[in-house]
């Protein structure tokens, strides 16, 4: 039986090694939740049935090496993944540009230089 060994969450996939060497790829659109989760949500996941499948316990969400391998992606309905949406806080998008220098970097700009 195929296990997973290995898992990475990226911005726009999940990528699964499998015990015999291959590496299975799914777009997260496939996994709302996982599509929707933070940087630390993606990271908190482990094996579950001696790597037949990945939980994320912050999401809630688990993902089957066969399902992958199946190609099928979450079967969760779409009215069930708008009430766990709702739930979750909402996340403030800083516009682009918007960040300061962090400490101890210096801006590229200079008051009163010329170019």
């Amino acid at each position: 039986m195929l296990r997973a060994i290995r898992v990475q969450v990226t911005s726009e996939v999940l990528l699964v090694e499998l015990s015999d060497g291959r590496t299975v790829t799914a777009p997260l659109d496939w996994f709302p939740r996982l599509l929707h989760g933070t940087r630390s949500e993606r990271k908190n996941l482990r094996l579950i049935g001696g790597g037949q499948g990945i939980h994320w316990p912050d999401l809630d969400e688990d993902v089957s090496v066969d399902g992958l391998l199946k190609g099928k992606a979450s079967g969760e309905s779409p009215s069930s993944f708008r009430r766990w949406l709702a739930t979750r806080p909402a996340r403030r998008l800083k516009p682009l540009g918007s960040d300061p220098a962090p400490r101890g970097v210096k801006s590229s700009r200079r008051s009163g230089a010329r170019r």
